[in-house]
């Protein structure tokens, strides 16, 4: 009696102290392994979606805010994140040793480790991938991206039970095992005895009775999910955003990941090319500039207005005079893509390179005009 009143105590005080424990990485929704970066941008995005000034009123999602800042404080410290991982506390004490209850219970239960036999791991789903299509804009300022995509989802009406009582029963067939036994007959006198999947459960050891109307029993349906992800000014063209375990569900697998792909729309490009950090321009240009300079152009950049902290305008301009050659090329420092960077250091830029083609009226594409109008006559 006494023994087991102690075992209780003990059990019941690991469990608390597990269960007390914030998981950093859970709470920011990253994996233990995640860079620095990725632990940046997921906080930049929690912070977004839980900030104060867009949920007045709300206190669950101010404790959310406080709770991300806290994960992010010390995720971000190197030295903290490694007494985290290795102690569990970011000032470096030890915790209570963990035990592992599986064992424990197996030891004292026959349990898992033990006699019990093994519980059945539960596989995870594939992963699903969707295209984002953007503006060299949106990837230059950044952007709070909101769109739909249409997944499997656990049914709400039945629960995922697929029952409409959203109870299921034992197969009468295999008696919840989801395996029969089938005797074959091989010569006179002699039978084999083969273990086969259920064929009237499907190996699920339970049939629904009263199928869920809504999903017919399949305990899933196809829907739209929303998200809001915010793309990080500078993020390279066709990476990717991992959002773990929004793939497809199912009441017969974890959910896998949804891959978030950020291709560029190359027609609302603005007349700019992309190319690692650095953007790249062809600008025509007559032969009177060409030769005697004393001109100006202002061409629209992805700043919104004047008041931006990034130029709305590129200006393009010679002195009178001053003589550009065709091919010429013009370099403007820090006029380029932002560059990500893993910390809050100064925001840095690439540059821009503006090549020059000068239009010589009667030149060669005139000349192949003329050539073809004399041939037709």
């Amino acid at each position: 009696m006494q023994f087991t009143f102690l075992l209780s105590t003990i059990i019941l005080t690991l469990i608390s102290l597990v269960i007390s424990k914030k998981n950093f990485y859970q709470i920011l929704g990253v994996d233990k392994s995640a860079s620095d970066k990725e632990i940046k941008s997921a906080y930049r995005q929690l912070t977004l979606k839980y900030h104060p000034d867009k949920n007045q009123g709300d206190e669950e999602a101010h404790d959310k805010f406080i709770e991300i800042g806290e994960a992010y404080e010390v995720l971000s410290d190197k030295q903290k994140r490694k007494n985290y991982d290795q102690f569990g506390d970011p000032n470096g004490q030890p915790q209570n040793q963990q035990f592992d209850f599986g064992d424990m219970f197996g030891q004292f239960f026959g349990g898992a480790g033990g006699h019990g036999g093994r519980r059945q791991q539960v596989p995870k789903g594939s992963d699903t991938s969707t295209d984002i299509h953007l503006s060299l804009k949106d990837f230059y300022r950044g952007k709070l991206v909101s769109f739909d995509v249409i997944m499997q989802n656990k049914c709400d009406t039945c629960e995922a039970t697929g029952s409409k009582d959203k109870k299921t029963h034992q197969c009468e067939k295999c008696h919840g095992s989801g395996q029969i036994t089938v005797q074959h007959q091989l010569a006179p006198g002699f039978s084999q005895q083969i273990r086969m999947v259920c064929d009237s459960c499907q190996g699920q050891g339970k049939k629904i009775t009263n199928p869920c109307s809504t999903c017919k029993g399949s305990g899933v349906t196809r829907g739209q999910r929303h998200y809001d992800i915010h793309l990080e000014p500078g993020q390279k063209r066709d990476s990717f955003r991992k959002l773990e375990g929004e793939g497809d569900q199912s009441p017969n697998w974890i959910a896998g990941d949804l891959i978030i792909n950020f291709r560029e729309k190359f027609d609302e490009s603005w007349g700019y090319r992309r190319i690692q950090d650095n953007l790249y321009r062809t600008e025509v240009i007559t032969l009177n500039e060409s030769l005697n300079g004393g001109w100006e152009r202002r061409i629209q950049f992805f700043g919104e207005d004047e008041d931006s902290e990034i130029d709305h305008e590129i200006i393009l301009k010679r002195a009178k005079g001053e003589v550009i050659i065709d091919g010429q090329i013009e370099i403007q420092k820090g006029k380029g893509m932002p560059i990500l960077n893993d910390h809050d250091e100064e925001d840095k830029f690439g540059d821009l390179f503006i090549e020059y083609k000068v239009l010589i009226p009667g030149g060669v594409e005139s000349t192949k005009k003329n050539e073809i109008k004399k041939d037709e006559l």
